[in-house]
């Protein structure tokens, strides 16, 4: 096999056979030639034998060989404070909410150090941009609180699943029941899915009468969301419940405080009784409680004697 370059950038190639010449192409003295115009990178071989004659340096080659790394970077989402603010003038507004009004980037950025606070961008779109003077290191620790309390007061809806069968046994369907009343009672829904086998799927009416006894039996707790439908060998209903899930988790915290403290009130009378039942001193009577009818004796007998 012989690689020839020409001054056009083509390579030609060719391949020696014996015998008869192979395919297409055009036989020159036995040389079957094989002119391929305007393919980069055709192969490695004619890579490499032009790197040779010309004295050039290898290059990356393969897929990525023409590949140019983006120059972009992280796009930044908070806001441009101070000396990142690149505008001319800006809409001034006072750590205490003041209206200041349209001033220079320079003496924004003087009063600012003056008062030792930040030059924050809040209003980048508005014409001009609205700038506040803040402690910035306050500013984004505040936030981050109050996006940590609504992430915690955030109420997600979760669909809790319930799987029936048609014939179900009684004791069975008052487990199941107990289940649905214990999550509408956590504020979650609830996806009822009747399983249907065999010949169960010529009748459907059974599953759709037992959905109904079961949405009669919750419907203080909750309602029916989504009627029955048939989904291939399942009958699914779903059930909500009437209050929000955060009303559900704010009776069970208060529920929860009321068991604690009585449980500490118990504690506490538990460590009182040992310290009022405290055995005396050595060497002092323990005074004997005496019942009401000996007590009375007593007291006739005394005023015998004085008479």
């Amino acid at each position: 096999m012989i690689v020839r370059q020409h001054g056009t950038g083509a390579v030609a190639l060719g391949i020696r056979v014996r015998g008869r010449p192979c395919g297409a192409g055009h036989e020159y003295g036995g040389m079957v030639g094989l002119r391929m115009r305007g393919m980069r990178g055709l192969l490695r071989l004619a890579a490499s034998q032009r790197e040779g004659t010309t004295g050039r340096s290898p290059g990356p080659v393969g897929a990525g060989a023409g590949y140019r790394k983006s120059q972009g970077g992280h796009i930044s989402v908070e806001p441009r404070i101070n000396e990142r603010i690149r505008v001319p003038e800006v809409r001034l507004v006072g750590p205490a909410g003041e209206q200041v009004g349209i001033v220079s980037i320079n003496d924004a950025l003087r009063l600012a150090q003056e008062a030792d606070l930040d030059l924050v961008e809040v209003a980048p779109t508005a014409r001009p941009p609205v700038a506040k003077l803040m402690d910035y290191g306050k500013y984004k620790y505040e936030s981050a609180l109050k996006a940590r309390e609504s992430r915690k007061n955030q109420a997600q809806t979760i669909i809790k699943e319930i799987k029936l069968r048609p014939k179900i046994d009684p004791h069975d369907y008052g487990t199941k029941k107990s289940h649905v009343e214990r999550f509408l009672r956590q504020g979650d829904k609830v996806k009822v899915t009747i399983m249907f086998r065999g010949r169960e799927q010529s009748r459907p009416e059974l599953g759709f009468r037992l959905l109904q006894r079961l949405a009669g039996d919750v419907e203080e707790l909750g309602f029916v969301e989504s009627q029955p439908r048939q989904d291939g060998r399942n009958m699914i209903m779903v059930i909500g419940p009437h209050r929000r899930k955060s009303e559900a988790r704010a009776e069970r915290a208060s529920r929860d405080a009321h068991h604690e403290r009585g449980s500490s009130r118990s504690r506490a009378a538990s460590a009182a009784a040992p310290e009022a039942g405290e055995a005396p001193a050595d060497g002092q009577a323990v005074p004997q409680p005496q019942p009401a009818a000996a007590a009375q004796s007593a007291a006739v007998r005394a005023a015998g004697s004085e008479g």
